[in-house]
């Protein structure tokens, strides 16, 4: 039995090592596989953020009073906040806003003063920009953080309750810690697909599927050689994201490696499932290709990583149940950010390992069926 299995493993390595070579040999392929990821993490980690950081406003004071001066210099001093203009007229607002140039306005009424020395509730109108709802409803937040402070501070103004807001995992809030650690699962999921989507598709355009077929090796053979090395590359570029993560953005690593390794390992699989599938239905690579991305971007979209999974629709919360991706990263955040054990990650691997399960002789079918 072992004589066998290091005899079967010795003609494996010949298959192995000519899919890896395929992949390797060409410098743009090389090109491909490398630079693309350092520029999508850079880009996620520095572009894609929710962040604030840059708020314009224009103010109209009709009160030009103390109160409104205090406020409008505290909120100026959180460095968040930017005077863009001052404006008298509350029609003249149209032209700033409707062209980006603010993204909120700040109105003190004329009897603004007058109120709260009367000790009557001063309302401070404030006009926002609702076509970036995000950013918006964050600035709303802040903007509202700063006056209660200010009221409390020095008016005198004791609400009847109060709260003190502490994150756990993330403590300052920063969307670059939730979007860097996803793209350990999603860069992995893209290249993992595109590179066995395109893997028997390839030899079948070039014209060397049917010399593969003559080989003594048989479909199974040939399909777990062409799985391995995307997996291989798939799980070498989480780890490399994972590098950049710690190492240049200071995102600690509280979990267990290898048992994060263990959840994108049996991610990887349920991929190279999905994309063998694909190419051995395809004719040719520009099939194989358009397939590739009709369900990269859905997956994407139904993982998670652009909107929470509750609060999509009951319908399209079913849909994710079939998404790899969608359990991927939800082991990443798990033992990356809250150092996760295997108990609380099995809900996320076994349905990967299903998903690979049906998946992989899926492909074996569709494989024997072009032959």
């Amino acid at each position: 039995m072992i004589t066998k299995f290091l005899h079967w493993l010795r003609w494996q390595r010949f298959l192995l090592w000519k899919e890896t070579s395929v992949l390797l040999k060409e410098r743009k392929s090389r090109f491909i596989l490398i630079v693309p990821l350092f520029v999508q993490v850079f880009l996620f980690a520095y572009a894609a953020t929710f962040d604030l950081k840059y708020v314009p406003f224009v103010l109209i004071d009709e009160s030009n009073s103390k109160y409104s001066r205090e406020i409008v210099a505290k909120i100026e001093a959180s460095h968040i906040f930017t005077l863009y203009a001052k404006e008298n007229n509350p029609a003249e607002l149209k032209e700033l806003i409707s062209p980006r140039k603010a993204m909120m306005a700040i109105h003190f009424q004329s009897d603004f003063a007058s109120q709260i020395a009367q000790g009557t509730p001063a309302k401070i109108q404030v006009i926002l920009d609702g076509r970036n709802s995000t950013t918006a409803s964050l600035a709303a937040a802040e903007l509202s953080q700063i006056i209660s402070s200010y009221a409390k501070e020095n008016l005198q103004i004791k609400p009847a309750l109060e709260f003190e807001n502490r994150a756990w995992y993330n403590p300052n809030l920063l969307t670059r810690w939730n979007f860097v650690t996803a793209l350990c699962g999603t860069l992995s999921f893209i290249q993992v697909l595109m590179l066995s989507g395109l893997s028997v598709a390839r030899e079948r355009e070039q014209g060397n599927f049917d010399q593969l077929l003559v080989t003594p090796y048989s479909p199974a053979q040939i399909l777990l050689a062409k799985a391995t090395p995307p997996i291989i590359i798939g799980l070498l570029q989480a780890i490399l994201v994972c590098i950049i993560a710690v190492l240049w953005f200071n995102i600690p690593f509280r979990g267990n490696f290898f048992l994060m390794f263990l959840g994108l390992l049996c991610f990887t699989a349920s991929c190279v499932g999905i994309g063998l599938a694909i190419s051995s239905m395809s004719k040719n690579m520009q099939q194989a290709i358009v397939f590739c991305f009709v369900f990269i971007i859905p997956m994407v979209i139904l993982s998670g990583l652009v909107s929470p999974v509750e609060n999509m629709p009951p319908f399209f919360q079913y849909i994710t149940y079939l998404n790899p991706l969608r359990y991927a990263l939800e082991v990443v955040h798990s033992v990356y950010l809250a150092d996760a054990g295997i108990g609380h990650i099995k809900n996320e691997i076994i349905p990967m390992l299903i998903i690979a399960g049906i998946t992989m002789p899926l492909a074996a079918w569709a494989f024997r069926r072009q032959l």
